[in-house]
């Protein structure tokens, strides 16, 4: 194994996802985009491939971008749905960054005609509440 695939395979979110105090106590936004996520459909384990766009405008943490990217890589191989991986991927960094605000859309590249997209934004949940 590769070290790359080890360190993807051993990846643990709960102690390997780097957070890094903010230091700017301003409103800001921050937008990351993830244009190779990818996992298995968990009935056919046929590949799925999506682009993750994430934005957050942060409180006391900031996500460390390597880290992210590992967390991100870390679905390649697990078969899981497009709205387990999405909504498991939102309460992740939710829980551990705990930013004002975040939205996480993931659009999945169509499939036997398919195309989802899907929308998570933490003003939407905290209000529906």
């Amino acid at each position: 194994m590769k070290y790359g695939e080890k360190e993807i395979k051993e990846f643990d979110p709960q102690k390997d996802l780097e957070i890094w105090p903010n230091k700017h106590k301003k409103n800001y936004r921050i937008k990351i985009t993830l244009p190779e996520f990818s996992c298995l459909c968990p009935r056919s384990g046929y590949p799925d491939y999506a682009t993750i766009n994430l934005e957050y405008i942060p409180d006391e943490y900031v996500v460390e971008l390597k880290a992210l990217k590992l967390y991100i890589n870390s679905f390649r191989d697990r078969y899981i749905s497009h709205e387990d991986s999405a909504n498991e991927i939102f309460d992740t960094l939710y829980a551990r960054l705990k930013p004002k605000w975040m939205k996480l859309v993931a659009d999945f590249n169509p499939r036997g005609n398919v195309h989802t997209l899907i929308e998570i934004d933490s003003e939407t949940i905290e209000r529906e509440a």
